[in-house]
């Protein structure tokens, strides 16, 4: 007989696993949930007979693959998947999925409203009226935002959603750079497509929707940040490995950037001595830009839809690897 499929649900990020269990249990399929195992050992001993297994942000390396006997996917929570070791995933025949379209809408919000808050200052006025302060602009000065310029650095799902919310404010111009998108689909959407130079050196505002990789870590460094106008608004809400903190923070406290607003952070949670903490002029939030009710319940949802996939032998809707085995599924950019 058949062993019965058991997929385990690592980590114990949500309130419920209720939207897993909907699309995993009426396939006849056990359904574990980890989220006590931690340790490369507490993981390779409750997940060594799984066919499948969910993931958020803890680390499957090469050493837990290696401790897996019978797993066919590994469903990413997200869109990112750096926390998986792709290449020994692909060499053991596993297939990497994630969910790369559950929070545009969130997400790009997100982003929205860091950008606001950094243009018009909220947070610090906040602060500063409990303080009992009162009209103090004429000291710290805020501008309009028609006839700037808005930079996007990716021009995916999520940042085309910010572009379609940011058309109202009556903007000069909207900029992107992704070598990944042809410059025709860029100008259809309105938009002008340009080289990461320009992109640094021409926007007022400038958002981050660019992947982590090798070749994109720190690419907001010092010399990016030097490029860029001295009264600039970055926002990064992608990952927080694409830029250099110390260089984020010398250009905020030296005046070299007028004011950031960061939800994603290069270690995380941050570190009670983060040097962000020190400046008025950025807007902090914890990785949440991701976050809504109906997000979450997408993300669950189409996580466990992944994995249900692959183990029925179907094609699932977002593969991250082609593994050795030739599981059909197109490589991620």
């Amino acid at each position: 007989m058949k062993p019965t499929p058991k997929v385990v649900l690592l980590e114990d990020r949500f309130a419920d696993h209720a939207p897993e269990r909907r699309v995993l249990e009426p396939l006849g399929m056990l359904v574990i949930e980890g989220g006590q195992a931690h340790t490369t050992e507490e993981i390779v001993e409750l997940c060594h007979d799984a066919d499948g297994i969910t993931v958020n942000l803890t680390p499957i390396t090469s050493a837990v693959i290696a401790g897996l006997e019978r797993c066919r996917v590994i469903a990413r929570y997200g869109v990112g998947y750096d926390t998986i070791d792709i290449e020994a995933a692909t060499a053991r025949g596993i297939l990497v999925v994630n969910v790369p379209d559950y929070c545009y809408e969130d997400v790009s919000d997100h982003a929205v409203a860091l950008w606001l808050a950094c243009v018009r200052k909220t947070a610090i006025r906040d602060r500063q009226v409990r303080a009992g302060l009162w009209d103090i602009g004429r000291r710290d000065p805020i501008h309009r935002t028609a006839g700037k310029v808005f930079g996007l650095a990716g021009y995916g799902g999520i940042a085309r959603t910010v572009h379609r919310k940011v058309r109202g404010f009556d903007l000069a111009r909207v900029l992107v750079h992704d070598p990944f998108v042809s410059a025709d689909v860029v100008r259809a959407a309105g938009a002008e497509p340009v080289d990461f130079e320009t992109l640094l050196g021409e926007s007022d505002y400038l958002s981050c929707h660019v992947p982590l990789t090798a070749k994109t870590r720190h690419l907001f460094d010092r010399a990016a940040f030097a490029r860029m106008k001295p009264a600039a608004v970055f926002v990064n809400t992608s990952r927080g490995g694409l830029v250099d903190t110390t260089a984020l923070h010398e250009s905020l406290r030296d005046g070299r950037l007028s004011a950031a607003g960061i939800d994603v952070h290069e270690k995380e949670p941050v570190p009670r001595d983060y040097p962000l903490f020190a400046l008025d002029n950025v807007v902090l939030s914890d990785h949440i830009g991701w976050y809504s009710e109906e997000s979450q319940v997408e993300l669950q949802t189409k996580a466990a839809q992944g994995v249900a996939d692959v183990l029925a032998g179907r094609t699932p809707a977002h593969v991250v690897n082609r593994p050795r085995s030739g599981r059909p599924g197109p490589i991620a950019p």
